[in-house]
């Protein structure tokens, strides 16, 4: 059998993919393989919930379009599909002076990306009408923020896509990608697959799927594992929403901040540490080869050279819970040491160039009979929706 589209990688943005691509083109035959045995089974599934207004982005840029857009699709497919969310709102908090500046250059990119109902918080008492235990200079309110289940979302796209004739291929590694009659070979441990048009969505291993077919691919995907602590019942009270820092624009990660989760609960974190392993959950988590990868990438390196000292830090936090509640305590001074207590960690995937720069925005390469997703960082559980629309009509475009 030839399918019309095989999409390689079961997280949300291949299944958004497969999903917007047969409600474009109903009766095409498609395929999603993954070498997981089920679907959202890394960054997609091991993630904080979070849906992103799109405030923090670039006007313009593709995160923020796609970010918008991705986050209107979402909530009416979580309607349509009764999928619980909840819109709790942000505050993203300046605790020093010279945050104060930098705030009011988010909240004019959430007014130029088309955010209605940001507020300033410029009082202890307008702050603690929403969060009556955050720390303050100023804040910005985010209506629009909000909590969901990406497994769950996840679950519903897959059901979704079965509905509409979608087929998986789950426990499959794709080992080869080659060119063939009228398309493309995948070759994989279950045996070739053939399909006229190949989608790689491959997450943590979208470099090694864009390399078996594009010789222009310089950037390489570096895996930062972000670890968090849980509140404790007795100390969900102190967090009502989301409280999220002012971002360090000297420093790539978005930093520590509060999270309340879908299922319940309160999650805080997540430090940002370089993980030993593309899917390195754990500390003790090591695979040789992938960190000797990621070692001798000259991109990795210079990275290093530069975050040095921050990077110094957040492994130190990763091994002193006394230092990670210091990180937390600006935000929420109330928290103690008696309030937090282990939780999970996610991987995320970063794509950098060889000079060291790390890409901020969605990439995307095509070639003959394939297209690739080459970096698709946070808000992509968002935009889940948008990327696959827009990753479908290049996909009937080549068809």
């Amino acid at each position: 059998m030839v399918y019309d589209v095989a999409i390689v990688g079961a997280g949300l943005v291949g299944l958004g993919t497969a999903l917007q691509l047969l409600r474009q083109r109903p009766g095409l035959r498609v395929v999603i393989i993954d070498k997981a045995d089920k679907v959202a089974a890394h960054q997609s599934g091991n993630n904080s919930g979070v849906i992103h207004s799109g405030i923090y982005y670039k006007p313009g840029s593709l995160r923020a379009s796609l970010c918008r857009r991705g986050y209107t699709q979402l909530l009416q497919f979580c309607d349509e599909q009764s999928v619980p969310y909840q819109l709790c709102g942000k505050v993203i908090v300046a605790v020093r002076e010279e945050e104060c500046n930098r705030l009011g250059g988010i909240y004019e990119r959430g007014q130029a990306n088309g955010l209605q109902g940001l507020r300033w918080l410029r009082s202890r008492e307008a702050i603690r009408e929403i969060e009556p235990h955050v720390g303050w200079l100023q804040a910005i309110y985010v209506p629009q923020a909000g909590i969901v289940d990406y497994k769950r979302v996840a679950a519903a796209y897959a059901d979704a896509i079965t509905k509409l004739g979608g087929e998986f291929r789950l426990n499959t590694r794709v080992l080869d990608i080659v060119a063939a009659d009228s398309g493309r070979l995948l070759l994989t441990d279950q045996g070739d697959i053939h399909t006229r048009l190949l989608v790689s969505c491959g997450g943590l291993y979208a470099d090694h799927l864009s390399r078996m077919t594009e010789e222009r691919v310089a950037e390489q995907i570096l895996p930062f594992r972000g670890e968090y602590y849980k509140l404790t019942a007795a100390a969900e009270h102190l967090v009502q929403g989301l409280i999220y820092p002012v971002p360090n624009p000297n420093f790539p990660f978005l930093g520590v901040h509060f999270t309340r989760l879908a299922g319940g609960g309160v999650e805080a974190g997540p430090n940002a540490v370089l993980a030993f392993a593309r899917e390195g959950y754990k500390r003790s988590t090591i695979h040789w080869r992938e960190l000797a990868e990621t070692l001798a990438f000259p991109g990795f390196r210079k990275l290093a050279r530069k975050y040095w000292r921050d990077g110094l830090a957040e492994m130190y936090r990763s091994f002193s819970k006394a230092a990670f509640l210091s990180a937390l305590q600006p935000l929420v001074p109330a928290i103690c040491m008696e309030d937090l207590e282990e939780g999970g960690a996610g991987v995320r995937a970063m794509a950098c160039s060889p000079d060291g720069s790390l890409l901020d925005d969605f990439l995307f390469y095509q070639g003959a009979g394939v297209i690739h997703v080459a970096n698709a960082p946070s808000p992509a559980a968002t935009a889940s929706l948008a990327i696959g629309e827009t990753v479908a009509e290049m996909v009937v475009a080549a068809l």
